[in-house]
């Protein structure tokens, strides 16, 4: 396995808490340069501390964003671009509402397919023409990541809209692997079963019978190691016993 060991230039959505937190984490460890994006500032104020007191070597740059809505997304992505050109973009902001499709709430499809599709397809699409740019001129790959889930793969019951939003997601991922292969830009479509968040927390599901955030955050990390020439176009886990 060949190891990076150049700083690497990393943007997150959704990294407040979560897997986002767990994977800026993972990066950080490594002295890397975060660019952290997520709605609640004051959360993302405060996992950026916890990250620098832990891993003191990184640098970490936090923005208030709502990736349901297009033009925060283009400030977040003008913002990062003024700053540095991405190596890994790692779309992981997204919402999950239960319902069933006969009778969720009218208007719910469009809000799961805003946040979880048009988010990642937006600011991919607008940080894409640089990241080629400078994948080019310095013959280095570029890595982009989104967030699926087992949700992308099996229908199950109330996830309606949710499900479909991430079918999409990982359509948009498979798309996008295809096209960018001559362009050096790596995309890997990351598809987690159940994972002990605060999304958990007084759910009544014991937190050892799903997997840790961590371990999601570990996988992403190793796909980011790689040679050039080599890409994990899907990661796919499960807690040990199965899904719930």
């Amino acid at each position: 396995m060949h190891i990076q060991h150049t700083i690497m230039i990393i943007i997150i959505t959704g990294a407040s808490k979560g897997l986002g937190k767990a994977m800026a984490l993972k990066f950080a460890a490594g002295g890397n340069t975060l660019f952290l994006g997520a709605r609640n500032i004051e959360q993302l104020n405060a996992t950026s501390a916890e990250i620098v007191h832990q891993y003191p070597n990184c640098k970490i740059y936090v923005f208030s964003v709502d990736v349901s809505k297009k033009e925060e997304l283009k400030a977040f992505a003008e913002w990062c671009l003024k700053q540095a050109i991405p190596d890994i973009l790692i779309n992981n902001a997204g919402q999950f509402l239960p319902g069933s499709i006969h009778n969720e709430a009218e208007g719910l499809l469009e809000q799961m397919i805003t946040t979880n599709l048009y988010s990642a397809y937006h600011l991919t699409r607008m940080l894409l023409p640089k990241m080629i740019a400078a994948a080019k001129e310095k013959n280095q790959p570029k890595h982009i990541f989104n967030i699926c889930s087992i949700a992308s793969l099996q229908a199950y019951a109330n996830g309606g809209s949710y499900s479909i939003s991430k079918y999409a997601l990982l359509g948009f991922s498979k798309n996008l692997r295809e096209e960018l292969k001559p362009h050096q830009i790596k995309v890997t479509a990351v598809l987690p079963g159940a994972a002990y968040t605060d999304s958990w927390i007084g759910s009544g599901v014991d937190e050892k019978r799903i997997m840790e955030a961590n371990d999601v955050a570990t996988m992403v990390y190793a796909a980011a190691q790689l040679s050039p020439q080599a890409c994990v176009e899907e990661i796919l886990l499960r807690p040990q016993l199965g899904d719930l």
